[in-house]
């Protein structure tokens, strides 16, 4: 396999893994045994957001594009992919900050919403 496919391997990745981070919670809804995969994804993406860390993944991906001979990117996946489409601006502290507060607002509503519908089915029974 060649480092660049390898790169576009660890980018798709890294996208489904932001995916999952903020939309899995209605996963649970299908199956609730997910949320035991799941809070813990959502646990460390909130950590790299606060923190300011990066995720492995990109150091990673960096790796491999400079092995394929293309140029890795400083920051990180968000900054460098996403944050692009959604902000024009670079990526700041405060901005970072909002994306983790973000991620744990939608996933409270999300496993709130759960939890109440988990409790009017007990109620009915």
């Amino acid at each position: 396999m060649s480092y660049r496919l390898a790169a576009n391997l660890v980018l798709v990745l890294h996208l489904a893994f932001v995916c999952f981070v903020v939309l899995g919670g209605f996963l649970v809804f299908r199956g609730p045994r997910l949320a035991r995969l799941h809070l813990p994804v959502v646990f460390w993406a909130a950590a790299v957001e606060y923190l300011g860390w990066f995720c492995p993944l990109t150091p990673l991906e960096n790796y491999l594009r400079r092995a394929a001979g293309q140029e890795g990117y400083p920051g990180g996946f968000i900054e460098h992919y996403l944050l692009p489409l959604l902000y024009p601006a670079e990526l700041s502290r405060g901005v970072q900050i909002g994306l983790g507060t973000l991620v744990v607002v939608i996933n409270l509503a999300i496993y709130g919403r759960f939890l109440a519908g988990r409790a009017r089915i007990k109620r009915g029974r």
